[in-house]
């Protein structure tokens, strides 16, 4: 009966977090005749789960942009392009970080024309299809805690990992393009990331032009830290300008 209910309130919760946008701990405890620490560790398991993001002192829906993307084993066209660009740079024998998400997926079956390879990730995707590879790159895992929402180790002892090497490049995507900031981020733990692109000599960052378009809140990488922005070739001039005049590079892939 106890579990019955948890599930059944944990449900409604979720339900009154959709409708409402943004509900309080105080709010959902008096509201369900239960404690503030029920209620967090509701919160904190629906977020898990992947189904709203904690804030402080309460909850907020996933953004629309999350919502709408849908899960696909295949990368977008878009997506596609893009990868086909940044994989331009990698050169023989270099030594990269690849990071989790379905932009930097894309770019791995570009790497098995690359010899020498020495490839760092926190994705399990990203090792398992490395595996496959003819040419055998080297492959080294971050470790640390695994995420479901992200589907990619975190936290410390990943840091810890990153930081006993030097690498030549990082790929990275992103939440969000903010042409004046640098990339945006749903999430509010930025730690790892900022940790590849501090051991990383290039720091390049795979998005789709439409991003630019979010308003993300979370800042995660500064122009300042970023080499190399590529992306699609229905970026907006003034968008361009405006992340060149940062000091990035802008590579741009033709869509058809």
């Amino acid at each position: 009966m106890p579990k019955r209910n948890t599930q059944q309130r944990r449900h409604q919760i979720l339900e009154a977090v959709n409708n409402e946008g943004e509900v309080s701990v105080d709010q959902l405890a008096r509201l369900y005749h239960t404690s503030e620490v029920t209620v967090r560790k509701d919160l904190a398991a629906l977020e898990e789960a992947g189904l709203l993001l904690r804030r402080y002192g309460g909850a907020v829906s996933l953004p629309k942009e999350i919502v709408d993307e849908s899960p696909s084993i295949e990368p977008s066209q878009g997506k596609r392009a893009i990868a086909a660009r940044a994989a331009e740079l990698i050169r023989d024998h270099n030594r990269i970080i690849i990071d989790s998400g379905s932009s930097c997926t894309a770019l791995l079956p570009h790497l098995s024309k690359v010899q020498g390879l020495v490839v760092m990730t926190n994705s399990l995707a990203v090792a398992a299809s490395l595996r496959e590879l003819e040419n055998e790159p080297t492959l080294l895992m971050t470790g640390g805690t695994w995420d479901k929402r992200s589907e990619s180790f975190q936290g410390l002892q990943a840091e810890q990992m990153l930081r006993h090497y030097n690498f030549d490049q990082l790929f990275i995507g992103a939440d969000g393009i903010d042409p004046e900031r640098g990339t945006t981020t749903y999430n509010e733990f930025t730690a790892l990331s900022r940790c590849m692109a501090e051991v990383a000599r290039e720091v390049i960052v795979l998005a789709e032009s439409t991003k630019t378009e979010r308003k993300i809140p979370n800042l995660e990488l500064p122009w300042a830290e970023v080499s190399t922005f590529v992306t699609d070739s229905k970026l907006k001039q003034q968008q361009k300008y405006a992340i060149e005049q940062q000091g990035v590079r802008v590579m741009c892939a033709q869509l058809d």
